[in-house]
């Protein structure tokens, strides 16, 4: 089997569960822009992984001015309750320091906004594992693939021994913009029908499992 040096993680819904406090941000804008029919709390996990800049527009017909309001809106209650209301997933911490142990380089590659990941790193301690942790920065940096790009070019990581982590079609997809391979878990926000539609070239049900493919 391929060895990779370098191992590119998502955060929400791979390394750990933000559903709660997501949710309630989302409600939160929802309500304070007008949006009545927004779905149900289980629909709202749809939300959970993309760029909300892009899904946002294409599900609401927000214009490029108004899903920034509604992201300001949004990140007014996360900024403040949701961050934190969020918990790692069971096996993570061994998955990471046996992947450390190994000689893995681990990088983080997040749609969310970078300082937001790291304060979320720093909560859990998973931060001392990471090598580099990267983020989004708005339109300068918010697709999967820009944010991966970033992440790499900041650790010199050769995409040939590089791949991504993730739960989410965007994952996979910003892998391949990328160049680089993906796995996909399956203990996340995407359905298996959705990890098995989506090109990861491998999958895995369990943090054990990850090892054991990529150590």
């Amino acid at each position: 089997m391929k060895k990779y040096d370098y191992i590119a993680f998502d955060l929400d819904g791979t390394l750990s569960d933000p559903e709660h406090g997501l949710v309630e941000g989302f409600i939160y804008a929802f309500k304070k822009m007008g949006v009545k029919d927004y779905g149900t709390r289980e629909s709202l996990r749809r939300f959970i992984g993309p760029s909300l800049y892009v899904v946002w527009q294409d599900e609401f017909g927000f214009t490029p001015e108004t899903v920034i309001d509604a992201i300001e809106k949004f990140r007014e209650y996360y900024n403040i309750y949701g961050w934190w209301d969020n918990k790692v997933y069971p096996g993570i911490v061994e998955m990471l320091s046996s992947l450390r142990a190994k000689g893995k380089k681990l990088i983080l590659a997040t749609s969310k906004p970078e300082d937001t990941a790291k304060k979320i790193m720093s909560l859990f301690e998973l931060d001392k594992y990471f090598d580099f942790i990267g983020g989004a920065a708005g339109d300068n940096r918010d697709h999967k693939w820009e944010v991966l790009e970033y992440s790499m070019r900041s650790v010199g990581a050769d995409p040939e021994r590089t791949i991504l982590v993730g739960d989410r079609m965007y994952d996979a997809e910003g892998a391949a913009k990328c160049g680089v391979d993906s796995l996909g878990v399956l203990w996340g926000h995407g359905t298996p029908e959705e990890i098995a539609a989506s090109g990861f070239t491998l999958t895995a049900k369990a943090p054990s499992e990850v090892v054991e493919l990529l150590g």
